[in-house]
């Protein structure tokens, strides 16, 4: 174990500085069960309502569930109201998750247009009081992710001074993706708005945006002065990421490339914990598209992704699988 003082969200101490990021429909309790095993000191989970909390819904409760090899986890919760966040707040105290994240960087328009996610940005104010809310009722660290603005006209020194507010209001923690709102996911993280950010707060910065390798993650550390880094889109279908951040971290070489064994080992166990989680036919459907993400790249993987789509049962997709090893 190689924890630091730079490795604390709160009194919370974690392994090593690489957190697996909050990814609507793919940070599931399996998912996260897997990039843990990897190396990642933190995961978190899908996105969840606080509106949800508050009125019992069933599927809420479900983006709730964990399991003991998954821990630490943080809960990301997005909402706009104080009243809601303190709710789910006090709710989730007495729950097993380690930290209480709010969510202000979804770019999604169903999010923004009811003034939730990134568009808590242009209400520095209303987002403050949204932190204040929670830390009001839990005893957990209480975090934000947040984007660097709305635009690049706010963004970089904007980004800093929202953060002074969220840091005045009693975030934990606050971790920064490298993009604005309007950019959604394209063009390139500004990984130097995360250091400014980083210079304005005392509290942890987590750095996001283009991480793809375990070489990326270790020099966001290097180059914005970050405490962690949250791995997003660079982890699905590759949790090794992990694995190779972290040795490259501790000085170590880096590890071989998964071979395909390693990758279809690792997507059966992947089927095998959704279909414990949920019925078999819905865990083969969520399995094609990571079936498609497991194998990126791996020749002759464009023929076994139109074959996997068309299996119904895991059997079916276990002897596929076999059968594409064998060529």
């Amino acid at each position: 174990m190689i924890t630091t003082t730079r490795c604390k969200v709160g009194e919370l101490a974690l392994e090593n500085p690489f957190l697996l990021a909050p990814l609507a429909g793919v940070t599931d309790a399996p998912f996260r069960r897997l990039c843990r095993e990897q190396g990642a000191a933190m995961v978190y989970s899908e996105m969840v309502s606080g509106k949800g909390l508050w009125y019992g819904d069933k599927k809420t409760e479900q983006l709730l569930r964990l399991y003991e090899d998954e821990k630490p986890v943080a809960f990301q919760i997005f909402g706009k109201e104080p009243e809601i966040m303190a709710f789910a707040a006090k709710i989730l105290d007495g729950r097993e998750n380690a930290v209480f994240d709010i969510n202000m960087g979804c770019p999604v328009p169903k999010i923004v247009k009811n003034g939730e996610g990134s568009a808590l940005l242009r209400d520095p104010d209303l987002a403050g009081r949204l932190v204040e809310a929670a830390v009001s009722e839990t005893r957990k660290p209480v975090t934000v992710k947040m984007r660097i603005g709305w635009n690049a006209a706010d963004s970089c020194a904007g980004a800093a001074e929202t953060a002074k507010i969220l840091e005045a209001a009693g975030a934990s923690a606050i971790a920064v993706h490298g993009r604005t709102r309007e950019q959604y996911y394209s063009g390139k993280a500004d990984w130097n708005a995360i250091r400014l950010v980083k210079e304005a707060v005392g509290i942890p910065v987590i750095g996001n945006g283009d991480v793809k390798t375990g070489e990326d993650a270790v020099r966001m550390l290097a180059e914005t002065g970050c405490d962690f880094v949250m791995i997003a889109r660079g982890a699905i279908g590759n949790p090794w990421i992990f694995r190779d951040a972290l040795a490259l971290y501790r000085r170590e070489a880096k590890p071989a490339p998964p071979s395909t064994h390693e990758r279809i080992d690792m997507l059966l166990r992947h089927l095998g914990m959704l279909i414990a989680e949920k019925s078999e036919r819905s865990a083969i459907l969520e399995m094609r598209k990571h079936a498609a993400w497991y194998f990126k790249g791996v020749r002759g993987s464009s023929v076994l992704r139109g074959k996997i789509n068309a299996v119904t049962t895991a059997s079916e997709l276990r002897s596929l699988l076999t059968e594409f090893h064998t060529l």
